[in-house]
């Protein structure tokens, strides 16, 4: 087939694919009614198409990660995206954080949107951004609004909650220039020991999974004016791993009937719904495939399974490729030809992405892929760019960021969840509630040294308690401080330890860092009633199950802080249910009230 008759099937399944909302709606014929005539974006995506070499195409399926600051345009960081955005054109970007002072610094979100239009007026074929705002745009961007995590909607139980939460982040998203939110997780989170999905995830029943991920996609598409696209990750699913797949392979145990029964029903209902684009884990599934071969590289996972056998049609995009689970098995352009082969469509974040390009263009020349694949990738890409108006307009208001960010609609919707989320799973001897002046003092064990973390508890707490001791510690802290901090309580009648556990916290083996075990092993020790509050991690418990109190947010940002004070002082009762299992000692559905 010549180029000419490539472009024409090209133009044809653009047109089909933009027109359909899913496959569901396809079959039935219904087919969405676009703001604009279909030849406008048809006649776009032609355009652009028609434009590019082989290599070019390569290099659009290609999307590289931005940190959210604003480079001087005179730097060496700066001419680097010069290079790949305007001379070897690369089709997005992905917000990722970077590492300062050991802690993940967020991009601030003027130089954030003025950067992202400097490098959309660079592009010669509009830019898709994507963000994995997984509990809103806060994830990456500061002075957005903080949702909990997954798993503390589901403990909240409000599948309303959970459709604004998706209409928020996606209102935030497209105000900051985002048009591809990586969210919602999809897995199953069965493994306790799971250190990378955990409270990321909406919990261990397949059914209340898919409902939240089916509530979160609604939500995020409930605005025509502010669409974002959604993707359902980590396929075939995360949940039921013991490994983290940043690091290494994961692998999936059980059979197909298991994977029927728990893994896929979340991304079946995903389809269902008009998910965008799912997202691949980079996982061994040996029910499925060879075991030493990740999800991500598998056509046999990709275009069998999940294309042929549950009828997704949207973009398939990659896991990170630069993560273990892939890179310390393949290559950099090796494992981006594989992706392509498998049936991937969009190459997330390679090491090194002009290599991919090049190893792209070269399977191409030497016939391990046809052009045709190449375009029929192209075909979901541009549908998808066209989809949130990338033809009609790329740059961001950055003058209107000040009315959609951060707004107190988007913030009461937020601690409205937290609140509700709060789980009450232990209250012996009537610990709590606490009663001001009676003597108990707060211990707040934070993840790092240089985040913030603790101090709307402590603010809070002190409200409440004017003369209680509120120590904050932080896991670079040498033992004999701790030990002294520990000597600090000895006077108290109670003490409540509030933990910070995000996934990120675990650490050889147990999920709290540094010195802190043995620490709260030492006021258990002291025979002082102790209520422990787990912010993130809700399986702490079993670390520590002498506690006489246990209170589960399942997430450690500031409005869960303010939500877990709240609770403990009696103001409001907690309302969440348990969303997992803690082996031995809570079953889903578990929550108590207080007196």
């Amino acid at each position: 087939m010549d180029r000419r008759g490539r472009v024409f099937l090209l133009l044809c399944l653009l047109l089909w694919t933009a027109a359909v909302d899913s496959p569901a709606q396809a079959r039935k014929g219904g087919v969405r009614k676009p703001g604009a005539s279909p030849k406008t974006p048809g006649a776009a995506a032609s355009r652009w198409l028609a434009s590019l070499t082989v290599e070019q195409k390569a290099a659009q399926l290609v999307v590289i990660p931005v940190y959210g600051d604003a480079p001087n345009v005179r730097s060496r960081e700066y001419q680097k995206f010069v290079r790949l955005v305007r001379d070897r054109q690369v089709g997005g970007l992905i917000l990722i954080n970077r590492i300062r002072q050991r802690a993940l610094r967020r991009a601030e979100p003027f130089a954030f949107a003025s950067f992202l239009n400097r490098m959309q007026k660079l592009a010669r074929i509009p830019l898709l951004v994507a963000a994995d705002f997984e509990r809103g745009a806060s994830m990456r961007v500061a002075d957005t609004t903080a949702f909990p995590h997954a798993m503390a909607l589901a403990a909240a139980g409000d599948l309303e909650a959970t459709r604004e939460a998706g209409r928020f982040t996606a209102l935030e998203a497209r105000a900051l220039g985002v048009h591809w939110v990586l969210f919602p997780t999809a897995d199953v989170n069965s493994n306790p020991d799971n250190p990378v999905i955990n409270i990321r995830s909406y919990g261990e029943d397949p059914q209340a999974v898919a409902q939240h991920v089916t509530a979160f996609i609604a939500g995020a598409r409930s605005d025509p004016r502010q669409r974002v696209l959604t993707t359902a990750k980590h396929f075939p699913g995360h949940g039921d791993t013991a490994v983290d797949s940043h690091v290494k392979l994961a692998s999936i145990p059980g059979d197909r009937a298991r994977l029927d029964a728990v893994e896929l029903v979340p991304f079946r209902a995903a389809i269902r719904a008009g998910v965008d684009s799912i997202m691949t884990g980079h996982l061994s599934v040996p029910a499925l495939d060879d075991p030493a071969l990740p999800a991500t590289l598998s056509a046999k996972i990709l275009t069998g399974l999940l294309r042929k056998e549950l009828g997704f049609q949207g973009l398939i995009v990659t896991d990170a490729l630069e993560m273990g689970g892939v890179a310390k098995g393949f290559a950099a352009g090796e494992a981006a030809v594989r992706a392509l082969e498998a049936g991937a469509d969009v190459l997330l974040m390679p090491p090194d992405p002009e290599a991919a390009i090049r190893a792209v263009a070269r399977a191409v020349r030497e016939k391990r892929l046809t052009e045709a694949r190449l375009d029929q990738s192209l075909a979901r890409w541009f549908a998808a760019k066209q989809r949130v108006g990338l033809d009609r307009r790329r740059e961001v208001a950055v003058e209107e960021l000040e009315e959609i960010l951060d707004s107190p609609e988007a913030n009461a919707s937020a601690q409205a969840v937290a609140q509700k989320a709060i789980t009450l799973l232990r209250n012996q001897n009537q610990v709590l509630p606490l009663r001001p002046a009676e003597g108990a003092c707060a211990v707040l064990l934070t993840e790092n040294r240089y985040h913030p973390q603790g101090l709307v508890f402590a603010e809070e707490f002190a409200k409440r308690d004017a003369g209680a001791a509120v120590l904050l510690l932080d896991p670079l802290m040498p033992q004999p401080e701790l030990d002294a901090a520990a000597a600090q309580l000895g006077g108290c009648a109670k003490i409540v330890a509030a933990a910070f556990t995000s996934v990120a916290s675990y650490r050889d083996g147990d999920v709290l860092p540094a010195g802190y075990p043995a620490f709260l092993e030492s006021l258990l020790a002291s025979g002082k009633p102790l209520a422990l509050v787990s912010l993130g991690n809700p399986y702490l418990l079993r670390r520590f199950d002498q506690v006489a109190g246990y209170v589960a947010t399942f997430s450690p940002v500031p409005p869960a802080e303010l939500a877990a004070v709240r609770v403990l002082f009696g103001e409001v009762p907690p309302a969440g249910k348990l969303p997992v299992t803690i082996p031995g000692l809570a079953k889903p559905g578990d929550g108590l009230t207080l007196p």
